[in-house]
């Protein structure tokens, strides 16, 4: 399969629901994941998924990142990532992006310049 036909699944962490949310300022105590699955540089699908981790006593980002994980995503854009959440995010071989904004011009910029 060359690079243009391949699908890639980008994560954000994000403070609500739905394509228009903001970029969450925390990873691991956000609300939502909102997923988008891309491929020739076109939005194919979104999903938005609980975070599922956001009200535990600790840990949330090594949860959350854990998720991230299982959610078979590819990139996970977040504004902050502490450096546990990280760690697990580079063994999972998830690329990282810090970014801020509403969920889908970040995504569309991102498809746009790096896709």
């Amino acid at each position: 399969m060359n690079q243009e036909n391949k699908v890639i699944k980008i994560c954000a962490a994000t403070s609500d629901k739905g394509i228009n949310a903001e970029i969450d300022s925390r990873f691991g105590r956000c609300g939502h994941f909102t997923l988008f699955t891309i491929q020739n540089k076109e939005i194919l699908n979104t999903e938005v998924v609980q975070n599922s981790g956001a009200s535990q006593s600790g840990g949330a980002g090594i949860s959350a990142a854990e998720q991230v994980g299982k959610l078979g995503a590819d990139i996970l854009i977040a504004q902050n990532i502490g450096p546990k959440a990280a760690g697990v995010l580079e063994k999972l071989d998830i690329k990282i992006v810090k970014k801020s904004g509403i969920v889908k011009s970040v995504v569309e910029e991102y498809i746009k310049n790096y896709l």
